[in-house]
């Protein structure tokens, strides 16, 4: 019998914490994100999902909305996120997934707030760009960021699709924020993400912009 969220997300919240204070990090190309934010410009992130768990420790300042799982170990997670001080739009690609997302977009543009988007997930495949975060940005309005996150020493989980990676304590993180972007006026997501016959051009243009987001996301080191 598994225990309630409201009893689990705090010593998870804790131990998150302290985990990630053990860890030293380094960060490059945070200073265009930073202009951006400082003029209150809403951005997308966009990143691996197995490189996904040091990434709240640095976000600093920045206001974030993520979209995670409705299912109920996706409640652990939302609880624990909301403590560690982002919003939730709750979704998946097989439940509410499209809903979670324009409730993200909207509460980016109501709110100034950045999305976050793990391009692969929830369950791959891995390292291919899925029209999530297009679809985010595109209805925010917003540039995308490409963003990773290198440890040096990880215990990695094989058997996980993604090949999760988690940071061993005091171990180097080197987090590489790429150069924001913004979409071109052509990209129209909104057909392929909602099941609607957005024609080839549509597909074409969609598939291509996850292409380029998948190259920009391998190119950064």
């Amino acid at each position: 019998m598994k225990l309630p969220p409201s009893l689990v997300a705090p010593p998870l919240y804790a131990l998150y914490n302290a985990w990630c204070a053990t860890l030293r990090y380094d960060v490059a190309g945070r200073d265009a994100v930073d202009a951006l934010w400082h003029g209150r410009t809403p951005m997308v992130f966009a990143l691996w999902h197995d490189e996904l768990f040091p990434l709240m420790h640095v976000r600093r300042d920045l206001e974030i909305v993520t979209v995670v799982s409705q299912s109920r170990d996706g409640e652990y997670l939302a609880q624990v996120l909301q403590r560690l001080g982002l919003r939730t739009a709750r979704g998946s690609s097989s439940r509410g997934g499209v809903k979670a997302l324009i409730s993200a977009a909207r509460q980016m543009r109501k709110e100034g707030l950045c999305g976050c988007v793990t391009v692969d997930g929830p369950r791959g495949p891995r390292h291919k760009v899925k029209p999530g975060a297009i679809f985010l940005a595109q209805r925010a309005q917003a540039p995308i960021v490409p963003m990773r996150i290198f440890m040096e020493r990880a215990k990695v989980f094989e058997r996980a699709w993604d090949r999760f990676q988690l940071p061993l304590p005091f171990s180097r993180v080197r987090v590489v924020f790429g150069e924001p972007y913004r979409l071109p006026d052509t990209v129209d997501a909104a057909s392929p993400m909602e099941g609607e016959e957005g024609g080839q051009s549509a597909e074409a243009t969609l598939a291509a912009a996850c292409a380029d987001l998948e190259a920009r996301l391998e190119r950064l080191r």
